[in-house]
């Protein structure tokens, strides 16, 4: 298993481009069985987790082409088979999202209930009691997600609690539907209305995508499309974090910073001074110390549950003591053990975490537990003195395309070190 192997006390500086966004892209990989025609997609990341909704795919039927300029061409108008096995689903939740999609054009769908990181629940029900609610018939059976439906009809559906791949998955199959579909209190985020944008392009009908109230007219087909992914807002995030930690100063280039305003107001208040436009965010830490600041994660716009880990390295050698309030999962807290091991001083009761800042972090051998919790450990071995060795990296390759190399350009110290 390969670890990344991080020297600490570099200052980052430079310049780098931010990737395109995970989370924007594999629902809109998913989207592609919507269409009777090819769709391109540019900007991929190179991850992981979109090796494996391509391999979903493939498994499938879908034909999928690479150009020369790194733009992927899915045609999957003519998908062999309907079901999303276990071998390739176990590893990533956001396989469920191709439910939705293969309902609303094949009239049936059989899912692996899906598997990802272990942060805690993200409960597939607010996907199958809606699909229900448009008329699919849904059962589990035998570790697999059932469905079938002859012909989904739009509804009022209310989400129970606010899920962004519900969203899209609703979204996605009320594309197709019969009728008018309003979705109520759904999730607002930046990659919601992306995904409508990109849907709109090939011919959907929906509006009001990054509100709170959603309403998709079913069309009969959507043709295809060419579409830019976005940029990674929490990739971004997490590099602006780690220039926080190490006293550095950075540019990161092709990221709107209105999809993270919530993150840049509190690195200013942690005395940070954050510049930019529409396409790029200037970052230096101009406070030798860190000041601590107070962290309650919620939906969008407000503070990212992604960027939860990242703050609390910074927190960890702030001048004084922060709090952080976990609303989204209940289990996102595992990183809080090993950064306790490199000698930050963090004590969780619940879904609070209080963090007193200390003068140094120390390196050691840390795993990592899922995607973010990765990150901030990578983070604080950048920041602390000595040599860090994280394990279990195959965890942050689900999200950050490349993170080392992208570090390493900006002054950083790691070394991939092979299984």
């Amino acid at each position: 298993m390969e670890k990344l192997l991080i020297k600490g006390g570099n200052k980052l500086s430079g310049t780098i481009t931010c990737s395109g966004a995970k989370n924007a892209a594999l629902p809109m990989i998913a989207s592609t069985i919507l269409s009777d025609e090819k769709v391109t997609l540019k900007n991929l990341p190179y991850l992981q987790d979109i090796t494996t909704m391509f391999e979903i795919l493939g498994s499938m039927g879908a034909d999928i082409l690479l150009d020369e300029d790194m733009n992927f061409t899915i045609q999957s108008n003519d998908l062999k088979d309907i079901e999303a096995r276990y071998e390739l689903v176990k590893t990533m939740r956001a396989s469920i999202l191709v439910l939705g999609p293969l309902l609303a054009k094949y009239g049936k769908a059989r899912i692996a209930l899906p598997g990802g990181c272990a942060i805690g629940s993200r409960p597939v029900n607010y996907h199958l009691d809606s699909l229900r609610q448009m008329g699919a018939e849904i059962v589990l059976k035998n570790g697999y997600i059932e469905a079938s439906a002859e012909n989904l009809q739009g509804a009022s559906i209310r989400f129970d609690g606010v899920t962004v791949t519900g969203t899209e998955n609703l979204m996605m199959a009320a594309t197709l539907a019969e009728g008018t579909t309003t979705l109520l209190n759904v999730a607002r985020e930046p990659e919601v209305a992306d995904l409508a944008n990109m849907l709109n392009s090939m011919g959907a009908k929906i509006y009001g995508a990054g509100s709170d109230e959603i309403t998709i007219q079913g069309v009969k087909k959507l043709s295809g499309t060419s579409f830019q992914i976005p940029a990674d807002r929490i990739e971004a995030g997490t590099y602006l974090a780690a220039a926080a930690v190490t006293k550095g100063d950075i540019k990161i280039e092709g990221i709107n910073p209105n999809r993270l305003m919530n993150v840049i107001d509190k690195l200013i208040y942690t005395g940070a001074k954050v510049d930019y436009d529409e396409n790029s965010i200037s970052f230096s830490m101009t406070n030798d110390i860190p000041n601590p600041v107070d962290i309650t994660t919620a939906p969008f716009p407000e503070f990212p549950t992604d960027m939860q880990a990242q703050f609390s390295v910074i927190n960890a050698i702030s001048s004084g003591t922060a709090n952080i309030y976990e609303t989204i999962f209940e289990n996102r807290f595992m990183h809080i053990l090993e950064l306790n091991r490199m000698g930050c001083d963090i004590s969780v009761n619940g879904n609070h975490a209080t963090i007193k800042g200390v003068d140094s972090l120390y390196g050691a051998e840390v795993m990592a537990t899922d995607l973010r919790a990765s990150a901030s450990l990578i983070l604080a071995g950048l920041c602390a003195k000595g040599e860090t060795i994280v394990d279990r990296i195959y965890h942050i390759d689900r999200g950050y395309e490349r993170i080392e190399e992208k570090l390493n350009y900006l002054g950083a110290n790691i070394i991939r070190l092979p299984s």
